[in-house]
């Protein structure tokens, strides 16, 4: 049985909260461990996240790991000491976050793996669709550079989610590559999808192929911002470039000309959905009866997993107007610097 213990102690294990009313009198309380809530994207998700638990009547508690495994695992001994009736991961290392996954559900906690999945029966799993995630990136960049040398940026090799996009960019260009259409020059993993480390990453492969490079595949926008700041060094500023989330410096670098696409995911959509879902695991509600359910079995062990799945939306300097309109971004910001051959929705 779940002991609740009394607010003072958030207070001692440096937990933050945030109500939805001036009381504690909620029906449910949802834990969120982030594995770093640095990223920008995190705090757009968990605005969303805010928000659906709001309307559902929920208390949400949060923790920020800081990118540690230690303070991760501690993080959710506090949240379970808490009381939380259910809870959100977001893993910074989806392998080393099992004992705390495993003592969650001893508890008979709910646990949905948010974003980075998590594999484990009994785990239910919420994201973007990571291998649509890759494609989206690897298509995009193929419309507009069919042949060449490539060089692939991935993300974080601890993520089971950069494992995704890369199978999803793999999908689009191997056949290519064994065609002898385009030549992989230059790959390396991301640690902890730093930007800084992207570009010392991209900056190293430039200097080993003699800066002979075509396009650039980066699994996120922040590793794309990394590799832009290389390129730019060597004079390649505006070659074909990659990302995914829609980050508000690299839609601006697609208006500007220097980011070809991103995988457009709204986290406040994925932030709504993981507060449905919490509540609803919380409320008892079978799995296999949530709105959305799927099967997820495309992780490396192939374990069968509850998800609901969403799909990330294609932005080119085509189509910039869909983020504006959807309120995601200010034309302003979008169109910052924009001077010559400026896109649709910045003219």
């Amino acid at each position: 049985m779940k002991k609740r213990t009394k607010i003072g102690l958030l207070a001692a294990i440096g937990l933050s909260v945030a109500t939805t009313t001036a009381t504690w009198a909620q029906d449910f309380t949802i834990g969120m461990s982030w594995a770093n809530y640095q990223e920008e994207r995190w705090k757009i998700d968990e605005a969303g996240l805010r928000a659906g638990l709001d309307e559902l009547g929920a208390t949400l508690v949060t923790a920020d790991a800081q990118s540690s495994n230690e303070r991760q695992a501690a993080d959710i001994d506090g949240l379970l000491a808490r009381g939380v009736d259910a809870l959100l991961i977001v893993a910074w290392d989806s392998e080393a976050i099992m004992p705390s996954v495993e003592r969650a559900m001893a508890e008979g906690i709910p646990v949905i793996a948010y974003e980075r999945q998590i594999e484990a029966p009994g785990v239910f799993y919420v994201a973007f669709d990571p291998i649509e995630v890759g494609r989206i990136q690897a298509r995009e960049l193929v419309k507009v550079q069919p042949e060449g040398d490539y060089v692939i940026i991935k993300g974080s090799p601890t993520d089971q989610y950069a494992h995704y996009v890369l199978t999803g960019q793999k999908e689009i260009i191997d056949p290519l590559i064994e065609s002898g259409t385009i030549e992989i020059v230059g790959e390396q993993w991301t640690d902890g999808w730093v930007p800084d480390n992207a570009q010392k990453n991209m900056e190293n492969i430039l200097t080993s192929v003699g800066d002979k490079v075509d396009a650039v595949l980066a699994s996120n926008d922040g590793t794309a911002g990394g590799v832009v700041a290389a390129l730019s060094t060597v004079g390649l500023e505006g070659i074909p470039v990659s990302g995914q989330d829609g980050d508000i410096a690299a839609l601006n670098r697609i208006a500007n000309g220097t980011q070809t696409v991103t995988a457009w995911k709204d986290a406040r959509e994925l932030g709504r959905l993981g507060a449905r879902v919490a509540v609803e695991l919380a409320k008892g509600t079978a799995p296999e009866d949530i709105e959305g359910h799927i099967v997820w079995d495309k992780g490396p062990n192939g374990t069968a997993q509850d998800a609901v799945v969403l799909a990330p939306v294609t932005i080119t300097s085509e189509n910039l107007d869909v983020v504006v309109e959807a309120d995601w971004i200010s034309n302003e910001d979008l169109c910052s610097g924009v001077t010559e051959n400026a896109p649709a929705a910045c003219q």
